[in-house]
């Protein structure tokens, strides 16, 4: 089955955040409050694919309520942070979804995405991602992380069901 087909049947979005809905950049002010830049046309493809009917989910390992407000902001469908294995949560919004992984693409960027990556019928990551993750995807953004690659991947989902 080519990429295309495999896109055709996807049903749900899953990304993580650092390096992937980011640039992997983490800034703290003074009093240890830490930012997150997002990226505005990552933004609008994500709200499209929810326009659209899809299910997104941000699975991530690091804690942050930027990650909350932006969540809301795209009206995500599932938000789990603080997460180190996250192919069991992953597994669980499957199953309240009825889902199988032949409908789930995943955007990850390093090493603890790949136990996902090496399931999900659309295996996703920046081009900025290390090698080893780069290695096992069949999706490998030409942009960076926080940089337009989430876009990138929406864009070839959505243009794969509905052009």
């Amino acid at each position: 089955m080519d990429l295309k087909e495999k896109a055709s049947k996807i049903k749900l979005l899953v990304f993580d955040v650092d390096g992937v809905m980011t640039d992997g950049s983490i800034t703290y002010d003074e009093n240890g409050t830490e930012y997150k830049t997002f990226n505005a046309k990552d933004g609008h493809g994500l709200a499209k694919m929810v326009r659209n009917g899809f299910l997104t989910a941000v699975i991530t390992g690091r804690k942050n309520g930027t990650v909350d407000r932006r969540a809301v902001d795209l009206r995500f469908s599932e938000v789990y942070q603080g997460v180190k294995n996250k192919l069991p949560i992953l597994e669980a919004i499957m199953q309240k979804y009825e889902l199988d992984y032949s409908q789930v693409s995943y955007m990850g960027d390093d090493e603890p995405d790949i136990p996902i990556l090496e399931k999900v019928a659309i295996s996703a990551c920046p081009a900025d991602a290390v090698k080893k993750v780069q290695d096992i995807c069949n999706f490998v953004s030409s942009k960076d992380g926080g940089k337009g690659a989430v876009r990138e991947l929406c864009d070839f989902i959505y243009e794969s069901q509905f052009e």
